[in-house]
């Protein structure tokens, strides 16, 4: 089993991305890869919702809305703080303009009805504690009473540490891309992680130390 660092783990990417795998592209197959173990894990499921940052966590969780919405399911992307600000998590938002996806901000939603939440909030670059609207967020996914799938690492966690800010959210499952984090072998993570399972995201063997 392979254990990364916050900084390992960048210079992997950055490797993939000169190899010719690029951020979007391993976006796509985050994205993709958490789809379908999300499915694998509950099948029943018919309506998700994806609660995303403004981040490239929230890009993730913009992949998986949009296959859910090709797969005809029930889709809702709540926005928990603006619109999406980096590159790649903004050509993932505007894949789901021509879709059947509900988008919402965090304050005109009073609870959650779906039956798989997906916490695409924070990744490992989380550190301190959650701002108030991250409270919020990580407040409306733990109280959803959904099944809750974490991407990379339930928000709240701090990736080289596994220190979790108050208010974190406590997942059933959380997939770790690509490698294992400090996070997830971490003893005092082990109840906000619940199931943790990797996902191969395309990165070339040759691409890790």
């Amino acid at each position: 089993m392979r254990i990364v660092t916050v900084e390992q783990m960048k210079q992997i990417e950055r490797n993939a991305d000169e190899s010719g795998v690029s951020y979007l592209q391993m976006m796509e197959n985050a994205g993709t890869a958490a789809y379908q173990a999300i499915r694998r894990q509950w099948p029943e499921a018919k309506r998700f919702a994806i609660v995303a940052g403004k981040g490239n966590n929230g890009g993730d969780g913009f992949v998986i809305a949009r296959l859910a919405a090709q797969d005809g399911l029930a889709v809702s992307v709540i926005l928990a703080e603006g619109q999406p600000v980096t590159a790649d998590a903004k050509t993932n938002y505007d894949r789901l303009q021509a879709l059947p996806v509900t988008v919402l901000l965090l304050d005109e939603i009073c609870e959650l009805e779906t039956d798989v939440v997906v916490d695409a909030l924070y990744g490992t670059g989380f550190h301190g504690a959650l701002r108030p609207s991250g409270q919020k967020a990580c407040a409306c996914i733990n109280h959803s009473g959904a099944h809750v799938t974490a991407l990379d690492l339930p928000s709240g966690l701090q990736a080289d540490t596994g220190i979790a800010a108050e208010g974190s959210v406590k997942a059933d499952l959380t997939i770790a891309f690509d490698s294992v984090k400090q996070v997830h072998a971490a003893k005092q993570a082990a109840a906000y992680c619940g199931k943790i399972i990797v996902a191969d995201i395309g990165i070339p063997e040759r691409c890790h130390p």
